[in-house]
């Protein structure tokens, strides 16, 4: 018997073809959007996740507040410098203080430029090892940069791809970085960080001298601790030793002392907001699919007033009728959720891969969820039923005498 239903129903959508088509179009503009937007949304988070993963657990950062977008500590009004290293190292349960500089600065090989992040190197071996180890940072080619190699580089591993500048560098290759040369020593291996990927590797000194940094100015210092235990307490510290320092009150800090959990907390926090409403604006969309749906099944009861009427004069009954609309209206919900998943999945595909091409590096690491498309089929074929469920009531509730009379 449902079985029939389900055939006269899937006939009748055949017959409306134009009409079934547009009716779906909502549902399935909607479900694109919701399969696209949470696909892309956990992408992204998975990879700024990533971005935070090379932290050690036992390292805390430490940088002023800043006026805009850039590397970190780039764009503060005032700079961190000796004083603040010389306050950190001074707190109990801080072992090591490496300050680190992050810029901009324009690469040029092969007569192709582009602007890549530029970080500095410790002269110091054992602070550099500790940068490497935290950092997770391994030479693919060549080695890694070592204290005492003045005029030389290591290249993050998405620096030297061939459609940045025409032709992959290679280890012993000369680049020129703000017009001055400098021999590629090493290529980093591919990291779970698109900044890392990104990054051009040079030491401290060579890097003042190039960009013309002052002496004892940098842009973010990294406290190592001497139990990761105690990481929160110490960050705590820190904290109130540099409010006292800088004569700040508590709420009014121009600094910021993150632990890794702090920043990936933060992270998550920001990337869930957006999706919650991105994916709101796109339910919208399945609200006027819904709508539409509604639309469609009560023209389509006006418009069979005679066919309910013939089929409940040779003894349909009411549950007979109201089966055969609600299916109706289920199918094509769930006909439009299958069109918008396939679509947003696709679409998801191509974004992905557009914004990976365009950084050189897995920026949005798509992993399809099967539940998200098997829900997603499933809330679109619940949205029919339900805006099919008043119409259908009203088409089994109909009287022979009057359905046939039209």
């Amino acid at each position: 018997m449902i079985a029939d239903f389900f055939k006269i129903s899937f006939n009748n959508l055949k017959r409306r073809k134009l009409r079934s088509w547009l009716t779906m179009l909502g549902i399935f503009i909607g479900i694109a959007a919701v399969v696209s937007l949470i696909s892309l949304g956990q992408g992204l988070q998975t990879a700024v996740t990533g971005q935070f993963s090379s932290l050690s657990t036992d390292k805390l950062t430490i940088q002023n507040s800043g006026t805009g977008f850039g590397p970190p500590g780039s764009t503060v009004v005032n700079k961190l410098n000796e004083h603040d290293v010389k306050v950190i190292e001074s707190v109990s349960g801080v072992e090591l203080v490496i300050p680190r500089l992050i810029r901009n600065g324009q690469i040029e090989y092969n007569k192709n430029a582009q602007y890549k992040y530029i970080g500095s190197l410790p002269e110091d071996k054992k602070l550099a090892d500790i940068v490497y180890e935290s950092g997770g940072l391994e030479a693919e080619k060549g080695r890694l940069l070592l204290p005492g190699d003045s005029g030389k580089v290591v290249l993050g591993n998405s620096v030297i791809t061939k459609d940045i500048f025409g032709k992959e560098v290679e280890v012993g290759k000369v680049i020129l970085i703000q017009g001055k040369s400098f021999q590629v020593v090493g290529i980093l291996k591919k990291a779970s960080s698109f900044q890392l990927n990104e990054v051009v590797i040079m030491l401290d000194s060579d890097m003042r001298n190039l960009l013309n940094i002052q002496k004892g100015e940098t842009d973010l210092i990294i406290a190592q601790v001497k139990n990761s235990n105690d990481i929160e307490k110490v960050a705590n510290d820190i904290e109130k030793a540099m409010r006292k320092d800088r004569g700040e009150k508590v709420g009014e800090e121009d600094f910021s002392v993150e632990t890794p959990l702090e920043a990936i907390s933060s992270v998550n926090t920001i990337l869930t907001s957006i999706n919650v409403v991105v994916i709101g604006i796109a339910m919208i969309s399945l609200i006027v699919g819904g709508i539409g749906i509604a639309n469609t099944m009560y023209t389509s009861v006006l418009e069979r007033k005679k066919e309910i009427g013939t089929m409940k004069a040779i003894g349909a009954r009411n549950s007979d009728i109201l089966w055969i609309f609600l299916i109706e209206s289920g199918l094509l919900g769930l006909a439009g959720g299958f069109i918008g998943v396939f679509l947003g999945v696709g679409i998801s595909l191509g974004v992905a891969g557009v914004a990976n091409n365009a950084f050189g590096s897995s920026i949005i690491q798509l992993n399809i969820s099967l539940g998200l498309l098997f829900f997603a089929s499933g809330f679109s074929f619940l949205i029919g039923l339900i805006s099919g469920a008043v119409p259908s009531y009203q088409a089994s509730k109909l009287k022979p005498v009057d359905a046939l009379r039209g």
